[in-house]
């Protein structure tokens, strides 16, 4: 591949790696890192893995850091409109212009990255650009979520001051493995020797394999419940108990029952940071709380009947929406618009999601891994009475939005994709050009 001249031959170097290209390993993004002077090494670092709601949990901490005056570099993936929000300082994600300039950098003092027979791929060379970035905006502390797993991730190449594992549950099997105790191996593959653990609560066989690795490592290691805990107050407080901090009164910007263990984990995760030289305050923390933003995880659109986006793209995540779903809109009518990727465990999201819903209106997704709604027609008109399948994510809105009735909701799930093909949609006809949530 030939080495791009200027930012806009950049961009399109970026865009032309293959976004769904995996190739699990670290001494290739090592070999970059080095010839770029190590810049993960200039700043101290959070490293965030676990299968849902490590990307909240990273909302919830870079909201306090920012707070508590610090300039926070913030990394995660997927992205869902624009590969801009994958780079995000002080608040802001990444221009094309200073992501050409950032890419053309990296290229410059590691041309190998675009070199076959192995170049790095999608993640591999977006995660080396996005340490560059941060160091070369002089960030005084980077929050970094892990892409899939997490010992042999590309994110994995950096020695963080602190690491926190939100909940594990199965997804990604194909390269995690088929078992809890597998898959929370690989997750645990982020934690150091010395550098503290936080773990959320889990199912018992993945907290002892998180624990046993943690144990052979020589990672300290803190337990949801037993360290530290988040708890409901009278009114829809928190009270939240740690090693450090003892708060009350906590109210939290990101809505679902989930974001309560997300928040603890997040606010654990803060007490080691402060522990170890990242000042940050109680209060601080509070605030970040009360601030975070994270887009397409229960997300309300401006419309009537209203737009729910949530990104619940596995088993798991699809019991939380739920869960959810009946504390924020108890009795309301649902009608869903669903897409899925093919190598998901769509099943379990079906059959929890369908037979709740008075419509389900099935779409395709713009990504080659999308599941043609036809091929699994039947599956969910065997869980809904009312099941439609569309050629395209226009007709399948417009579908739901003829079915749904005032005091109704749409609510849009099953993927990303889906998820940031909706916002791309909202945001253009509110006449937004770029909006980060």
């Amino acid at each position: 591949m030939p080495l791009p001249r200027t930012p806009d031959e950049a961009l399109g170097f970026l865009a032309g790696l293959n976004p769904s290209g995996i190739k699990l390993g670290l001494e290739r993004v090592r070999e970059a890192l080095a010839a770029l002077g190590h810049p993960e090494r200039r700043y101290p670092s959070l490293h965030v893995a676990g299968t849902n709601g490590k990307g909240s949990t990273c909302a919830f901490a870079t909201a306090a850091l920012s707070v508590a005056g610090h300039r926070v570099g913030l990394y995660t993936s997927p992205h869902l409109s624009r590969v801009n929000e994958r780079f995000q300082v002080a608040g802001d994600d990444i221009s094309d212009e200073v992501l050409g300039r950032r890419i053309l950098e990296v290229l410059a003092r590691y041309p190998e990255a675009a070199h076959t027979p192995a170049p790095l791929t999608y993640f591999e060379f977006a995660t080396v650009v996005a340490l560059w970035h941060f160091a070369q905006e002089g960030v005084s502390v980077a929050v970094l979520e892990t892409g899939l797993g997490g010992r042999l991730d590309a994110t994995n190449t950096v020695t963080p001051l602190v690491t926190a594992i939100t909940p594990v549950s199965f997804d990604h099997m194909d390269y995690l493995g088929n078992t809890l105790e597998a898959i929370a191996g690989e997750k645990a593959g982020i934690l150091k020797p010395g550098v503290p653990a936080v773990l959320s609560r889990q199912e018992p066989e993945a907290l002892r394999a998180l624990v046993r690795v943690a144990d052979e490592v020589g990672a300290p290691v803190l337990l949801e419940d037993r360290d530290f805990a988040l708890a409901s107050e009278p009114g829809g407080t928190f009270a939240y108990r740690g090693t450090r901090f003892q708060l009350e009164g906590l109210s939290l910007a990101l809505r679902g029952l989930h974001q309560r263990q997300n928040a603890a984990v997040a606010l654990a995760a803060l007490e080691q940071l402060d522990a170890r030289g990242v000042a940050v305050s109680a209060e601080a923390a509070r605030a970040g709380l009360a601030s975070a933003r994270w887009p397409g995880r229960l997300e309300e659109l401006g419309c009537q009947p209203p737009v729910l986006l949530d990104g619940a793209h596995n088993p798991a995540g699809m019991k939380v929406l739920l869960a959810s779903l009946e504390a924020l809109y108890p009795g309301r009518a649902l009608h869903a618009v669903f897409g899925v990727v093919a190598d998901k465990d769509r099943g379990p999201m079906m059959q929890g999601l369908f037979p709740r819903c008075a419509s389900v209106h099935l779409t395709p997704l713009d990504t080659p891994r999308s599941l043609p709604p036809e091929r699994y027609l039947p599956e969910a008109q065997a869980l809904c009475a009312a099941v439609y399948a569309y050629a395209s994510l226009d007709d399948a809105l417009a579908g739901a939005r003829s079915q749904a009735r005032p005091g109704d909701v749409i609510l849009c799930t099953g993927s990303l994709f889906l998820i940031g093909a909706i916002r791309s949609r909202f945001m253009r006809n509110l006449g937004v050009k770029h909006e980060r949530a």
